[in-house]
């Protein structure tokens, strides 16, 4: 629909529209037993329309596509700032139950928060 509807607009409107409605991941931090699978499932729809938007081919490089629009990839929306937004809400939240759970890593949370980023540190960097 973006693709098609504001196919005239200027890259930059574009890009602009792909970050209000495809860079939404909300609860993606609770997204703690998605399998790797699904994963590089909603990465490869996610690089897809990006591609759509700026009428980029099939086969182009999603990492240089990402870099030449200076937009965040799938892994860095949904991995590291979605996370790291959490653990910060976590640390700074007045019920004293959460705060002291965001610094126990020896608790669930703190293995998934340790999962995720430990799972998909090569994917990462």
């Amino acid at each position: 629909m973006l693709a098609r509807r504001f196919a005239q607009c200027t890259t930059q409107v574009k890009l602009a529209l792909f970050r209000a409605y495809c860079q939404s991941f909300y609860t993606c931090s609770l997204w703690t037993h998605y399998t790797q699978r699904t994963y590089n499932a909603l990465r490869v729809q996610y690089n897809n329309v990006l591609r759509a938007v700026l009428k980029k081919p099939r086969r182009c490089s999603a990492s240089e596509m990402f870099a030449d629009a200076r937009v965040d990839d799938f892994y860095a929306i949904i991995l590291r700032k979605r996370a790291a937004s959490m653990m910060s809400r976590l640390v700074s939240s007045t019920n004293t139950l959460l705060s002291k759970l965001a610094f126990r890593m020896d608790s669930s949370l703190g293995g998934c928060w340790d999962g995720v980023h430990t799972r998909y540190r090569g994917v990462i960097s």
